[in-house]
């Protein structure tokens, strides 16, 4: 049972964190500007190459930090965290400015969209902890069922606006952007979060 249960917590967490909305703002040039087969096969890519790194973080993320990096897991907890916490505030107040500002001109579309909305610090984190709170199959199954969600999400996204008038696609965008600030607040309320439990894990290292 507790399997079942770490199983919807850890597919419910990084569908959040990969946040199909605010992905769809991310790319929403290339949801224009594509068509629905090119937009297809550069998100399957990314999405591929981000559950495989998920995938295999899952497995031993926590031994490479500490035995392949020497660095402590609470210190990427924290400064992860950070990063996250300024991206969710850029969105908070910015908006979508802010998420095609810090992506810049993508030469390889589909590593592009990989990083780093899809493998940043939020979900890598989700990532290692559903490692440690499940056994293998479970874990490596959350990550699939959580990166298969948040495709199709992106695809039907794309399916919508390809099919709907100007006039109503810029209040489709309007509506987007709206809710993604929303989800923004909860991506900023988690990476305050992994600050704490970086600290959390940092004092009971450091006075044990």
């Amino acid at each position: 049972m507790g399997d079942y249960s770490e199983f919807f917590k850890s597919s419910f967490l990084l569908f959040v964190l990969l946040n199909p909305f605010l992905m769809s703002i991310y790319l929403l040039d290339l949801i224009q500007e594509l068509s629905f087969h090119q937009f297809n096969t550069t998100l399957l890519r990314a999405t591929i190459i981000s559950a495989t790194i998920f995938s295999l973080l899952s497995l031993g993320g926590h031994n490479l930090f500490a035995d392949v990096l020497g660095v402590r897991y609470a210190s990427f907890l924290i400064f992860g965290g950070i990063i996250f916490l300024v991206i969710g505030l850029r969105f908070v107040f910015q908006g979508s400015d802010a998420i095609k500002a810090m992506r810049g001109n993508a030469k390889h579309l589909s590593g592009s969209i990989a990083l780093p909305f899809m493998i940043g610090p939020g979900t890598v984190n989700a990532s290692i902890i559903a490692g440690t709170r499940m056994r293998f199959p479970y874990s490596i199954l959350s990550i699939l069922v959580a990166m298969f969600l948040s495709y199709a999400s992106l695809l039907i996204l794309k399916y919508l606006l390809d099919f709907i008038s100007n006039k109503k696609s810029t209040l489709v965008e309007k509506y987007i952007d709206i809710v993604g600030r929303i989800s923004a607040l909860l991506i900023g309320t988690i990476a305050i979060d992994m600050c704490l439990q970086g600290i959390e894990i940092w004092t009971e290292a450091y006075f044990h």
